[in-house]
């Protein structure tokens, strides 16, 4: 026999579906009381790391700066991780050596947004969602929200 759980009409008029049914549309069962799941929590600090980004919108640019009044790029990325509760390492290529890659169709809020040139990251901002990163471009310029501009990019994921 089948296990059945109640779901939103999304899925059947009676809004009972069979768990196997589930799982194959991408859903999750969590019994009462379980504890939430490694993806759930890092995601939490994901999104906490994007508000704390967006927290420092208008904070100048300063090579080598890690806040928490001005920053360079990936110096933002450490600073908003750490505040969110997980520690980055400080440059960017390390950051990038240091996370999951994924593909850009598995991208989250929270992902950090690697520009490269060849094998080198050399930019971080971190992934808002809609195509745009928090970063800190470059001297002379602030903390902002700003769309992608470029295709070649790589994805990591902070554990």
């Amino acid at each position: 026999m089948t296990a059945q759980v109640h779901v939103p009409s999304l899925f059947s008029r009676a809004g009972t579906v069979s768990a196997l049914t589930l799982v194959a549309v991408g859903g999750a069962l969590v019994a009462p009381g379980a504890q939430p799941d490694a993806h759930a929590a890092s995601s939490a600090v994901a999104v906490r790391a994007v508000s704390v980004a967006a927290s420092k919108a208008g904070a100048p640019y300063h090579w080598g700066a890690a806040g928490p009044d001005s920053f360079d790029c990936s110096g933002l990325a450490a600073y908003a991780y750490k505040k969110a509760g997980t520690s980055l390492p400080r440059t960017t290529q390390q950051q990038y050596n240091g996370t999951e890659h994924i593909a850009a169709s598995a991208r989250r809020k929270g992902d950090l947004v690697f520009f490269h040139s060849g094998s080198n990251a050399y930019h971080v901002g971190i992934y808002a969602g809609d195509d745009r990163i928090w970063h800190a471009p470059k001297t002379g310029s602030t903390v902002r929200l700003e769309h992608i501009w470029t295709k070649d990019v790589w994805y990591g994921r902070v554990a």
